[in-house]
């Protein structure tokens, strides 16, 4: 099945209700011009453990399985509960909680939490290599509950994240990156956007002191935030941020700050794919594939 083609849950059900059709369809996404050792990187026909389900390198003696080396690499979950998973996870704009994967999938909680960290994981990893260009729109926010006698605004305790989103030659969004910083001075705000903007972007913010670093780089146009003197300003950047918050809110009723970037980078996934909903299935297995392994130690440590 390429990549690109819409799927829908019946179709779904029929292609990848078994785990031979699953495990040959990973073959085809890791190998699509055909079997590649890992080791010795000679492309030929392996021999095929069956017993095993591995593929053994007719010049290394090498073996290799469809899932090692990805996130789905050890994992005692069948792969037809795997491929559920990113479904369902693909499907839903609103999100899929832990709680959600576990009754669906009829699994534990434990496992469902894993297995959907590893899968937004990936989903960051994919996303990871790719600039934001043109006219990025920039602005900060700050996530968490609300504490009784806090500060509001730029002076919280909550979670700082800065948020960047693109915008194509007819005004229409494009990509959108989130990170979560330690605050939000000048410093911050340059390496935000040295990892995640192209150099000579034209990037507009608000009048904040800590943006003008942004004009060493890019060409910026920082303007003080008026809503009722120029509603337009920042608009669609800050109603990104509004989305973001009730994604997170409404689905996974808050969370500490320790998994909110992983939030926020299945957020920017989906928000970048947007128009291409029905073929968010592919895209984000694509991504699994692709991903390094990494242990539910690595998660809660």
């Amino acid at each position: 099945m390429a990549q690109q083609e819409t799927l829908t849950l019946i179709e779904f059900m029929k292609r990848f209700g078994e785990e031979d059709a699953c495990r040959s369809h990973l073959y085809k996404m890791r190998w699509p011009e055909g079997f590649i050792c890992p080791k010795c990187g000679v492309k030929d026909e392996p021999f095929n453990i069956k017993s095993r389900h591995l593929y053994q390198c007719r010049h290394c003696t090498r073996q290799a399985s469809v899932t090692a080396g990805t996130i789905m690499d050890k994992s005692r979950t069948p792969l037809t509960k795997w491929f559920l998973a990113v479904y369902l996870m693909g499907q839903d704009k609103r999100g899929c909680s832990a709680l959600k994967l576990k009754r669906e999938l009829g699994i534990a909680y434990d496992t469902a939490w894993t297995m959907g960290h590893k899968i937004r994981k990936a989903m960051g990893d994919r996303d990871s290599g790719y600039l934001l260009s043109g006219t990025v729109d920039v602005d900060d926010s700050f996530f968490g509950g609300p504490r009784e006698g806090g500060k509001r605004g730029r002076g919280t305790g909550k979670a700082a994240v800065v948020f960047g989103v693109s915008f194509d030659e007819k005004g229409r969004c494009e990509y959108m990156n989130a990170k979560v910083v330690d605050g939000v001075d000048g410093d911050v705000i340059a390496a935000f956007a040295k990892e995640n903007i192209e150099p000579g972007a034209v990037v507009r913010s608000d009048g904040f002191r800590s943006y003008r670093k942004l004009s060493k780089a890019y060409f910026h146009e920082p303007q003080v935030f008026d809503h009722e003197q120029n509603p337009e300003h920042l608009k669609w950047l800050h109603v990104i941020i509004s989305n973001a918050k009730a994604f997170i809110l409404g689905t996974y009723h808050g969370l500490d700050s320790k998994h909110l970037q992983a939030y926020l980078n299945e957020f920017a996934f989906r928000f970048g794919r947007r128009r291409w909903h029905d073929q968010l299935f592919n895209r984000i297995l694509c991504a699994c594939v692709n991903a390094p392994c990494f242990t539910r130690y690595e998660l809660i440590r």
